[in-house]
């Protein structure tokens, strides 16, 4: 079935997931986890309550229980997961998608992800299995609970300092408000506060702070408000874009590389992962700050198996995607977490965070860029041929070559003919040249 992603389900409502669908993954979903409770949560989208009500029958009528959570962010489900030592959970939600998708995030105990390696493939051919089955005579139960305060203090426990700031927050009228108003309630901040009412048609932008036009409006604010910092959130809050204080938006590798100087104080010697797209920048910061850098996978299943493997205190992608070992047994993915761990480094270093970024901005970097091509893989292969004298060769993901003074990754989507292109040099004249020759061979290619 399409719907069904490397990392989730996400469709088109009702053309691609409807409640019929919706129910039976209900069903696979309880059936393949086989445990006695699954948390749900959703999101504001206007079909999230109808498929949430067949979600919930769907689990229910293959004998488990529902906690029921109600309107909440991806990273609260995890946290109730763990917290409330449940045997998984099924958000529903889109994240950053448009108003007229919807989708679900799965995990199980612990809120270890289920993805298209870990099980996702096993629910999809459930989702087949269970159509027309009665429902089993000893049904599960709903219960509700309310985590929001427990979730805050949660969050909180990752900075140390609360400092007094004045911030612009952006949550492109998703879920990042629910989980983030008790928060600030512990916080002595003030706060421009952009979208916070969750209103799944998301009527003043998209709620993907990845595109730099989405990012428009918190720049203005703190450009206006004199802010120390900007941060916006995407569709499920489990990503966040940080902006400095002169309202220029900070590269999400910079990002890994400041957080993680403050985690390695409290887990000194720490391992930190960051996806290969990252800067230099990023590995040269942790070593700087006594951790062990290491390199990771695009996409947060493959993050979140490898943290737990090596035991890392701490990962970031260049997507937004910041993830904290919460405990001995929840590693998660969470935006709200990486603002407050935010706000503890800006008082910590008590510097603007834009000083703090500029030694950052050393090397020259292409940004992600794409092209459609129609045989990914042959392409691959001849780029590597090409490449073959290079220092460093690795198929981590997809195609990552490194060179001295430059070095470029190409990986094809999980979802579409393209190949995305990253690369970094140690000038701006460098990666320019290197860039468009890389591009020029993939044009040659489709052109052939």
């Amino acid at each position: 079935m399409p719907i069904f992603k490397a990392y989730d389900v996400r469709g088109v409502v009702p053309d691609e997931l409807d409640a019929e669908i919706t129910y039976r993954i209900g069903r696979a979903t309880a059936r393949h986890i086989a445990a006695s409770q699954l948390a749900v949560g959703r999101d504001a989208r206007r079909s999230s309550p109808e498929l949430h009500a067949a979600l919930v029958r769907g689990v229910t009528d293959e004998g488990s229980s529902v906690v029921d959570l109600g309107l909440v962010s991806t990273p609260m489900l995890y946290f109730a997961v763990d917290h409330l030592r449940l045997g998984g959970g099924i958000m529903l939600t889109a994240s950053h998608n448009p108003g007229r998708y919807n989708g679900m995030k799965i995990c199980r105990e612990h809120a270890i992800p289920i993805g298209e390696a870990s099980g996702l493939r096993e629910i999809e051919r459930l989702t087949e299995a269970v159509r027309g089955a009665p429902a089993v005579a000893a049904r599960g139960r709903v219960d509700r609970q309310d985590v929001r305060d427990r979730y805050a203090a949660h969050a909180l426990a990752v900075g140390e300092l609360r400092p007094q700031l004045r911030v612009a927050i952006d949550c492109g009228n998703g879920m990042a408000s629910v989980g983030l108003e008790p928060v600030l309630q512990q916080l002595d901040l003030a706060v421009e506060r952009l979208y916070f009412e969750p209103d799944g048609t998301f009527p003043n932008h998209e709620a993907d702070p990845l595109k730099l036009e989405n990012l428009a409006d918190v720049r203005s604010a703190v450009k206006r408000s004199g802010a120390d910092l900007g941060v916006a959130f995407d569709g499920d809050a489990d990503r966040a874009v940080f902006v400095d204080d002169t309202g220029e938006p900070v590269p999400s590798d910079f990002v890994t590389a400041l957080l993680a100087k403050r985690v390695l104080r409290r887990h000194p010697g720490g391992t930190v992962l960051y996806d290969l797209r990252s800067s230099r920048v990023t590995a040269e910061e942790i070593a700087a700050a006594g951790g062990r850098p290491e390199m990771c996978r695009v996409g947060h299943s493959f993050v979140k198996t490898q943290m737990r493997a090596v035991g890392a205190v701490f990962a970031g992608e260049l997507s937004g995607h910041f993830y904290f070992r919460f405990s001995e047994t929840l590693v998660a993915d969470d935006a709200i977490a990486a603002f407050v761990a935010m706000l503890d480094l800006l008082a910590a270093e008590d510097k603007p965070l834009s000083q703090l970024v500029a030694p950052l901005r050393r090397y020259s970097a292409s940004g992600e860029i794409n092209r459609r091509v129609s045989d990914a893989r042959s392409l691959l292969a001849e780029i590597e041929a090409e490449h073959a004298g290079a220092p460093e060769i690795s198929h981590l993901d997809g195609l990552l070559v490194r060179y001295p003074e430059w070095w470029f990754n190409l990986r094809p989507s999980n979802t579409e003919p393209v190949l995305r292109l990253n690369l970094e040099a140690d000038t701006h004249e460098r990666m320019l040249e290197a860039r468009d020759a890389l591009l020029e061979r993939i044009e040659a290619r489709k052109q052939a």
